[in-house]
């Protein structure tokens, strides 16, 4: 077997681990860690940098959200708003640019990717998003470039083959009915990508969308290629997602999360992600309360539960976890202690900002059973 065909069996295999099939299976199936937007808690998000150090620390999947440029190319970014996670203010010649949105139903005030050519983009920098928690990535303002789909598929690609292991992609697609609306579609020119890539075409490729009909449609023009699941985003709120919303709908995320609407998405979907707090809630004194139906239920419906986000630093932390060090101190052994609460309550993988924390987790959980 050549080294490229190890790599695409590897990949089979890393998704067909997490595939449901019965008590027995489940017991033997791999719990997947998502890197979100790389090693953010480590790195500036969204940066070659941060997924450099989620590989290196373990990842099992790399997540870039996927917003449009003016000319049409797929660019990573956590919206299409840049004004918190690029340099743009500083650009002088972008100032006129600024301007004042509706997007998803939310007033936004900033520079928007679609307004700009890649070659503009091209020109600015990344910059840390929560820089007061994470003052050590603010100090990296500047030091990246701006990250396109493509770009990271061989990035992705290079790694996988320098460290022979396959490095699975987890790619969002950011605010689908908002893009369709001002002429930038996203879906047919994501689908022509992982078309065109050999790596896209073999290795893992996990898609999200925090809205449902983009997902439905992908599932109808891809089929079910062995290297691929759909994976429905969902948040513990009484809106509904963006496209019901466009299209007068009144079905809510909470909605969507009781059995019938879980049944629903397993017609189309792979995957459940949720909020953590939609899986196991935190009670009036901020510390964990007891599990809601919500994994039981969707597994019932045969889904996978991957939710989002763990992260390290005391202000996200249930209170049980949180040490007296401050909210933005750096709690390993909290982050740790909670992530395990999670795996027991029967999660199947989960999205973390630090891959490291989160395979300490799973490696301490695999030696003590």
């Amino acid at each position: 077997m050549t080294r490229r065909e190890a790599l695409t069996a590897s990949g089979a295999a890393l998704l067909a681990s997490t595939t449901v099939a019965g008590p027995a299976a489940a017991e033997a199936k791999k719990i997947l860690i998502y890197g979100h937007r790389g090693a953010s808690a480590l790195r500036p998000e969204h940066t070659l940098a941060s997924y450099a150090k989620a590989i290196a620390d373990g990842a099992d999947f790399i997540e870039p959200d996927l917003v449009s440029t003016k000319d049409g190319v797929l660019i990573i970014r956590h919206e299409n708003n840049i004004v918190e996670t690029t340099d743009i203010a500083s650009h002088p010649e972008f100032a006129d640019r600024k301007t004042e949105k509706l997007i998803d139903g939310e007033k936004q005030v900033g520079w928007f990717t679609e307004d700009f050519t890649l070659a503009e983009l091209k020109t600015l920098r990344a910059k840390e998003r929560l820089g007061q928690l994470r003052p050590q990535n603010a100090a990296m303002d500047g030091w990246f470039d701006l990250v396109t789909w493509a770009e990271m598929i061989d990035f992705a690609a290079a790694e996988s083959l320098a460290r022979g292991r396959t490095i699975g992609l987890v790619p969002e697609i950011k605010h689908s009915t908002y893009f369709a609306s001002i002429g930038l579609p996203m879906e047919d020119r994501f689908l022509a990508s992982l078309a065109a890539h050999h790596y896209t075409r073999t290795a893992p490729v996990v898609i999200q969308s925090f809205e449902t009909a983009n997902l439905k449609y992908i599932r109808q023009k891809l089929g079910r290629p062995a290297n691929v699941q759909l994976m429905q985003l969902t948040a513990g709120s009484d809106l509904p997602p963006a496209d019901i919303a466009k299209a007068g709908g009144k079905t809510s995320y909470n909605d969507l999360m009781k059995p019938e609407g879980l049944a629903g998405i397993a017609r189309y979907a792979d995957i459940l992600a949720s909020d953590t707090r939609s899986i196991i809630p935190l009670s009036p004194d901020g510390r964990l309360a007891k599990p809601s139906p919500v994994t039981a239920d969707a597994h019932k419906a045969g889904l996978l539960v991957q939710p989002w986000t763990f992260r390290p630093e005391n202000y996200f932390l249930a209170k049980d976890f949180q040490d007296a060090n401050g909210p933005a101190a750096r709690n390993v052994a909290g982050s740790v202690a909670e992530i395990r609460a999670y795996l027991a309550a029967g999660i199947d993988g989960f999205f973390t900002d630090d891959p490291a924390i989160g395979r300490e987790a799973i490696d301490h959980r695999s030696m003590r059973s």
